[in-house]
């Protein structure tokens, strides 16, 4: 569906994308993670036709987005962080409107304007000025614009920025309807929003992607020497006794808790242990509060995104894209559409 070959961008003498490479395959939800500065955001601009790439390519369905971007936008609908409203419009107005830039037939945008309405939960405030609803509706306003054309590719760059929690849970539930019928890139700076919605993620730091997986295979990276977490309701005399008899257990440490005693055990690389362990301490009459073997996705972006430095120099990423050329281009820029960015105040109702 999407294939990065390459792809490398430059400003000035600052390299943001490091001759990275990877494919979207059809019908998923990714997530696309990177810390401020790594280049995330510049390769979703690249993606979608908003900025050029100094070198490389990439293809939507077999379109060049550089040679063919006509052909390749019509398949992207593309919600960026800080969605192109024009707020002295209705929805349903700015949706014709943009329909209408699309280039959606005249006898179409209505029915169609309808229905991403519908399908974004927005209808009963179709009316009203987007000046006037809050944070939540606009973002709703903000992914209709995407699916306006019925596109394959929806790419939700930072789509639950500034929501309160019942705003991102919603969201998060029409990201995962719209995954049943599309494939879906979702950029956010939220772990968990990641973990709950996406199949697999790619994880970019310092221009290079460091991972590119499930993330259950992501989450096993840190598994070399598996880490077990228990928590148990008796004495930290008891909960030893129980653990000395594992030899598979290469270092523990173990501290009181409100809860009775809480364990952190370290493993033989490969092994796991964890049923054994909740059978002793169920034989033992000692119930267990708490009990993972899994390490979070959290941690594992933390390991894939650390840099030390030495001298001004970086340390290589836990894993590498082959060294980009010095070769450099022109900017240039083809906005897939152009909107008013206008910041107002908002009313935080929620209607």
């Amino acid at each position: 569906m999407i294939k990065v070959s390459n792809l490398t961008k430059k400003y000035g003498s600052n390299l943001a994308v490091d001759n990275i490479s990877f494919e979207i395959e059809k019908g998923k939800i990714y997530g696309f993670l990177g810390p401020n500065g790594a280049g995330k955001s510049t390769t979703m601009n690249i993606i979608t036709g908003c900025l050029a790439q100094s070198e490389g390519t990439v293809m939507i369905d077999g379109h060049d987005v550089f040679d063919e971007p006509t052909a390749a936008k019509k398949l992207i609908g593309y919600l960026p962080e800080i969605p192109p409203l024009y707020t002295d419009m209705s929805p349903k107005e700015y949706l014709t409107f943009v329909a209408e830039a699309k280039g959606i037939k005249s006898s179409e945008i209505g029915p169609e304007v309808e229905r991403v309405m519908e399908r974004t939960a927005i209808t009963g405030v179709s009316s009203r000025l987007i000046r006037n609803l809050s944070k939540g509706y606009r973002q709703r306003v903000g992914i209709a614009m995407a699916l306006l054309g019925d596109p394959e590719i929806i790419i939700l760059d930072e789509p639950t920025v500034g929501l309160d929690p019942r705003q991102i849970i919603e969201i998060r539930e029409l990201i995962k309807t719209l995954g049943e019928d599309h494939t879906v890139i979702l950029s956010s700076h939220i772990l968990s929003e990641i973990q709950e919605v996406c199949e697999q993620v790619i994880i970019i730091s310092h221009g290079r992607v460091v991972a590119n997986d499930t993330i259950e295979n992501i989450c096993l990276m840190g598994n070399q020497h598996p880490v077990l977490h228990i928590i148990a309701k008796c004495t930290p005399d008891a909960a030893l006794a129980i653990v000395d008899e594992y030899e598979e257990v290469t270092h523990y440490a173990i501290t009181e808790c409100p809860d009775g005693t809480e364990l952190e055990l370290t493993l033989m690389p490969g092994s796991d242990i964890t049923d054994q362990l909740f059978f002793a301490f169920a034989g033992a009459g000692i119930a267990i509060r708490y009990l993972s073997n899994r390490v979070s996705l959290e941690e594992i972006y933390l390991k894939l995104t650390e840099t030390t430095f030495d001298g001004g120099e970086e340390d290589e990423p836990v894993i590498t894209a082959d060294e980009s050329s010095d070769i450099e281009t022109e900017e240039e820029y083809t906005p897939m559409f152009t909107g008013a960015e206008e910041k107002e105040d908002e009313d935080d109702s929620d209607l």
